[in-house]
């Protein structure tokens, strides 16, 4: 077993397991993929650390526990297509595309998304696709989708990326509001998104994500 390989399997026992992730398909997906490979060379000593990961301003890598918790109550299938928000060197989508049939991805960073690919391919996985874009935005050319996840905090969920989930399918996202993350799952159900609370978790709002300005005269 390598270093790495090593690594991983204390990241699961440690950090993943121990949080109630208890769906088998995502701690083999997160035994299997060498998260070392999706994060900046000068990050590779951190890969499975208990931390996210800063990979550019508002931008990180979602702590393996949280990344977990949020698939573990997305309860992503193999008939499952999936679109994934700012995955960053694509560590998220690849996770996803050991539990869904497809997934698709948008980042608005065009290094990041040229990362993304180049490591995805690495590793074999030819059912994502990683697209530049504006993630607020999403992309509804291939929606509607059964399950969405955004890989930061939001302090607003933007209409575009509401409809773009398919009737029952399941979001999930880490709300932060006044210095306080929480993450929630979205049913989508007669058209309208019904929340419930899921776990606490910390991250920088997404671009694109943030609340409105309000003007008063």
């Amino acid at each position: 077993m390598t270093e790495y390989a090593k690594r991983r399997r204390i990241m699961v026992d440690t950090q993943v397991r121990p949080s109630d992730v208890t769906l088998f398909p995502i701690i083999e997906a997160m035994l299997s993929i060498p998260r070392e490979r999706f994060v900046p060379t000068r990050l590779r000593e951190a890969a499975y650390l208990g931390e996210n990961l800063p990979i550019g301003p508002g931008r990180v890598i979602l702590e393996p526990r949280t990344l977990g918790k949020m698939l573990n109550i997305l309860a992503v299938g193999p008939q499952d297509l999936v679109l994934d928000l700012g995955p960053g060197f694509g560590y998220s989508t690849a996770v996803l595309a050991h539990l869904a049939q497809a997934v698709v991805a948008v980042e608005p960073d065009e290094p990041l998304v040229s990362e993304a690919e180049a490591a995805l391919a690495d590793v074999g996985i030819d059912n994502a696709a990683v697209q530049l874009g504006d993630m607020a935005d999403g992309a509804p050319e291939h929606g509607p989708y059964d399950a969405i996840a955004l890989q930061g905090a939001i302090e607003r969920l933007p209409d575009a990326i509401a409809d773009q989930l398919a009737e029952g399918g399941r979001i999930a996202c880490i709300f932060w509001e006044d210095g306080l993350g929480t993450c929630k799952l979205g049913i989508k159900a007669d058209g309208r998104i019904n929340w419930r609370f899921a776990f606490n978790a910390s991250a920088p709002v997404l671009p694109g994500f943030e609340k409105k300005a309000e003007f008063s005269l």
